[in-house]
């Protein structure tokens, strides 16, 4: 039996995942900015659940939260850094206020959430802290530039966080998804004030047929399978799409730094 911290739960990747969880008898603290949302978790899962009401920017309410999931339960064995919403605008676009907080959730509410559960998993040698990036922080698109700038963010510390916990036994994973029907485009999401010196770029864009999109229950058996692993990856896709998209990405990115490779060695002196 393990035992969970997720944010952002009460729907999408974290909803499903806690009911994945639950569902195999694990138990789970269970977290949103508004915690009433779990009642009916809560009905069917009794004390298996802890529901917390969390916004991830406060960094003295995730210590608290997660000390007190700690407490509850007695152990954290599943960190999960699912909280995080999209932000639609061209980068000029964007305001100060929307960069800002759209950095906040997706970058610094994870990384508050893993400052305060490393203490318990290092003193237990043991624990698995699940980061859910997205394709987004390793391909970027036009149209999203903080978004990528917040899932890239998190793709870097994450990288190093895993180097340097290795030694204490806790594992570090990277879940990248592709798209899926979640309402991450749709309430969830934020919009920059249009420019009309866009709109002809944008019409190009949004003329692209529109990619099909998964399910997200059917990413269940995938988080169970990834954290109960014995050697668990640090990066994995979840999607049917992804590493084609990728494989062409990076070859794309090699072929660039070869073409001006003369160049770069020569900007390194003598």
């Amino acid at each position: 039996m393990k035992t969970w911290f997720i944010t952002g739960a009460s729907k999408g990747f974290g909803r499903e995942w806690a009911e994945a969880a639950l569902g195999r008898g694990d138990r789970v603290a269970v977290t949103s900015r508004g915690a009433d949302v779990f009642g009916d978790l809560v009905a069917r899962y009794g004390e298996a659940v802890l529901p917390l009401r969390l916004d991830v920017t406060d960094r003295d309410a995730v210590f608290g939260a997660v000390e007190r999931a700690h407490d509850h339960f007695g152990a954290l064995d599943v960190v999960v850094n699912n909280a995080g919403y999209g932000l639609f605008g061209m980068v000029e676009e964007v305001t100060a206020e929307q960069a800002r907080a759209q950095v906040d959730v997706n970058l610094f509410g994870p990384l508050w959430v893993t400052q305060a559960a490393l203490p318990y998993l290092r003193e237990q040698k043991s624990g698995h802290l699940v980061q859910v990036s997205s394709i987004a922080g390793v391909l970027a698109l036009p149209g999203l530039g903080l978004y990528h700038a917040s899932k890239f963010g998190l793709e870097g510390f994450t990288s190093s966080l895993a180097a340097e916990v290795e030694g204490f036994g806790v594992h570090v994973t990277l879940v990248e998804p592709a798209g899926y029907a979640t309402d991450w485009a749709g309430p969830s999401a934020v919009q920059a004030e249009r420019s009309p010196a866009y709109e002809d770029f944008r019409a190009n864009v949004t003329a692209r047929p529109s990619a099909r999109r998964g399910d997200p229950r059917a990413t269940r058996a995938a988080i169970l399978a990834v954290v109960d692993a014995e050697q668990p990856p640090l990066r994995i896709f979840f999607g049917d799409g992804p590493l084609p998209v990728i494989r062409q990405e990076y070859a794309n990115r090699i072929a660039e730094w070869e073409q001006w490779d003369e160049v770069s060695r020569a900007a390194f002196g003598e």
